[in-house]
């Protein structure tokens, strides 16, 4: 059997999202050292998760979708992602939302 490899992308709405959290931790909270920590954990938890992407229990949504949602759990934050077949042994991981853990999930996914 071959492996399956993968590639990653990221939807404009999830730059959005992390951009309007970083805002708020410089700008409201005064803590460049927080928001540029975020990046960074961010950055790496994705990196590290690309390769096991569908290792982990998708997210139970009360919608029907064609590709269920996975998250990553970081700090107080979710990052929402879908993996997409693009070939035989190729999948996209789709990086959608990073909301913050008290943001009504039901209102943005």
């Amino acid at each position: 059997m071959a492996e399956i490899s993968y590639s990653v992308s990221y939807l404009p709405i999830f730059y959005h999202d992390l951009e309007e959290h970083v805002t708020y931790i410089k700008d409201v909270l005064l803590n460049d050292k927080a928001a540029n920590e975020l990046v960074d954990e961010v950055e790496k938890a994705i990196i590290k998760r690309i390769p096991v992407a569908e290792s982990f229990e998708p997210y139970r949504s009360v919608k029907k979708r064609k590709y269920p949602y996975y998250r990553i759990y970081v700090r107080n934050y979710t990052i929402y992602y879908v993996v997409i077949p693009s070939g035989d042994n190729t999948r996209t991981v789709e990086i959608r939302r990073i909301l913050h853990n008290r943001q009504d999930r039901r209102k943005f996914l």
